[in-house]
C-alpha cells in the first residue's frame, strides 16, 4: 500500500454499492478510489456518491484491469450480479498472474456463487493469487446480532447451557432489478437470495464466541418453496412489464416464499435447531430481518421494524413514493417505523470496518469465501429438498454437480 488507509474500488455500481458508499463514512483508514461497472452511468453516479459523502475521489473505471492497475486500489469490492462472479473473478486473477497490477484482499457480495460449484471456484481463484478474502454477509455483523450474541453468550449460556434453537428470517415485497426475479440469472428464487443471510446469521449466533464456524456439523436440511405472489397474474404482468417481457412468471417463475429447518450437531453431539422464512411476498412497512434465539433459561428477540424512532403522516400528506423511511418501504402515509441508519442497523459499517482492518492488518476476515461456500452447499441441500419433497442428510450425494430447476428454468409449482 502506498499508505496507512486501503484503497478501495468497486465492481458493481447499482444499489448495493451504493449502500457499501453510504456506510464508508463509519470506516477509518479507508478510501474509495475506483468504480466499474458494464453500465457507465451507473459507475458514474456511485463514483460520484463516494465524492458528495467525502469518502473518496473515486474515478468510474472502463475495466476491472484497469482498477486492478492503480497502484493506490489495494482491495476490489465484488458487488455485481450473480451471473456475472466467476467472469469477474478470473478477471482478478488473469490481471494479478499477467502483472498488470497488485491487490491485498477481495471482497464478494452474498451469494458467493449461484451453486456448490461455482462458490468453490470463487474461493480457488482467490487461493490461486494469494488474495485476502471477505465475504460480505452483512447480517453477521449487525449490531443488535454482535451485541445480543456476547450478552446470550457471556450470561445466560455460561450459567445455564448454550443455545439450542435459532430462528431468523428476511422478508420483503421483492428485489429491486429484473435479474433478481430471474432463477437462471440470479441462481434460484427468495431462497438464494435471500435465505443465505438467514442460514449464516443463524449459524453465526449457534457459534460460540471464539470458536470456529466448523464447530458445528450439519446434520440434516429440511425445505419448502412456493411462489404464493408473483405467478398470480396481475403481477406476473408487473414483472414482464418491468423486464420489457423478459421474466414471465406464468411460465418460469421463481419462488418468492420459502422456509427451512437444519439440524446441526456441536462439538459434543447436541443437537442443534436453525429455522429460517425468506418471501418475496411479504407486505408491510419494508424490508423486515427478525433473528430468535433459544437457550435453556433466556431468549433473544431482534425485528428491525421495531424501531425507535416513527412517524405519521396523514391522508392530506401526499408526495412521491420513496425509500427515505425504510428499505423497500411499501407506504408514504399513515404510522410508519424509520430506520434511522439503515447501514448501521443491518451490518453493513461494521462489516466493512472489518473487511478494512483485516486487509491493513494482513489477515483473512473472520467471515470468508469459506463460510460463503458453506452456505451455498446449505441452500443447494435445501433446494434438494424441497424438489424431493424430503428430508436430506448432508451432505448429500451430487451435492457439487447440483444445480436447482428454478435456476435452469425448469420449475412451476402450477404445473
Amino acid at each position: 500500500m502506498s499508505s496507512e488507509r486501503l484503497g478501495i474500488g468497486f465492481i458493481g455500481g447499482g444499489f448495493i454499492t451504493r449502500f457499501h458508499i453510504q456506510s464508508l463514512i463509519g470506516v477509518r483508514d479507508c478510501h474509495v478510489l475506483g468504480v466499474m461497472s458494464k453500465t457507465k452511468s451507473s459507475a458514474e453516479e456511485s463514483a460520484a456518491l463516494s465524492h458528495d459523502l467525502g469518502v473518496g475521489n473515486a474515478t468510474a473505471y472502463n475495466s476491472i484491469t484497469e482498477m486492478i492497475a492503480n497502484p493506490d486500489i489495494d482491495a476490489l469490492w465484488i458487488c455485481a450480479p450473480n451471473f456475472t462472479r466467476i467472469e469477474v473473478m478470473e478477471e482478478i486473477v488473469s490481471a494479478i498472474e499477467s502483472g498488470k497490477g497488485e491487490l491485498i484482499g477481495v471482497t464478494c457480495e452474498k451469494p458467493l456463487g449461484r451453486n456448490v460449484t461455482e462458490a468453490r471456484r470463487m474461493l480457488e481463484l482467490a487461493q490461486k493469487t494469494e488474495l485476502l478474502d471477505g465475504y460480505l454477509e452483512n447480517q453477521v455483523f449487525a449490531p443488535s446480532i454482535t451485541r445480543g450474541k456476547e450478552i446470550i453468550w457471556g450470561r445466560g449460556a455460561a450459567t445455564t447451557g448454550r443455545p439450542y434453537l435459532a430462528r431468523a428470517a428476511e422478508e420483503h415485497s421483492g428485489p429491486h432489478m429484473p435479474w433478481f426475479w430471474e432463477g437462471e440469472l440470479q441462481g434460484g428464487g427468495v431462497l438464494n437470495d435471500m435465505m443465505c443471510h438467514s442460514v449464516e446469521e443463524a449459524r453465526f449466533m449457534l457459534t460460540a464466541p471464539g470458536a470456529s464456524r466448523d464447530s458445528l456439523t450439519p446434520l440434516s436440511v429440511n425445505a419448502y418453496a412456493s411462489c404464493l405472489k408473483w405467478q398470480q397474474p396481475k403481477y406476473a404482468k408487473i414483472l414482464a412489464d418491468n423486464s420489457d417481457g423478459k421474466t414471465d412468471y406464468l411460465k418460469r417463475p421463481a419462488e418468492d416464499f420459502a422456509r427451512s429447518l437444519i439440524e446441526y450437531k456441536d462439538e459434543k453431539g447436541q443437537k442443534l435447531v436453525v429455522e429460517t422464512t425468506t418471501s418475496w411476498c411479504f407486505v408491510g412497512a419494508g424490508l423486515r430481518l427478525s433473528m430468535e434465539l433459544f437457550g435453556p433459561e433466556y431468549s433473544m428477540f431482534v425485528n428491525t421494524l421495531d424501531s425507535d424512532l416513527k412517524v405519521f403522516f396523514s391522508r392530506k400528506v401526499t408526495g412521491a413514493e420513496g425509500e427515505d423511511l425504510v428499505e423497500k418501504q411499501n407506504a408514504e402515509s399513515g404510522e410508519m417505523p424509520v430506520v434511522s441508519s439503515e447501514t448501521d442497523a443491518y451490518g453493513y459499517t461494521a462489516e466493512n470496518r472489518h473487511m478494512v482492518q483485516s486487509f491493513l492488518a494482513g489477515k483473512r476476515p473472520e467471515e470468508n469465501f469459506s463460510d460463503g461456500v458453506a452456505v451455498t452447499e446449505l441452500l443447494m441441500t435445501a433446494y434438494m429438498s424441497a424438489e424431493q419433497d424430503k428430508t436430506i442428510q448432508f451432505p448429500p450425494q451430487g451435492l457439487d454437480d447440483f444445480v436447482p430447476a428454478v435456476a435452469k428454468g425448469e420449475w412451476n409449482p402450477n404445473q
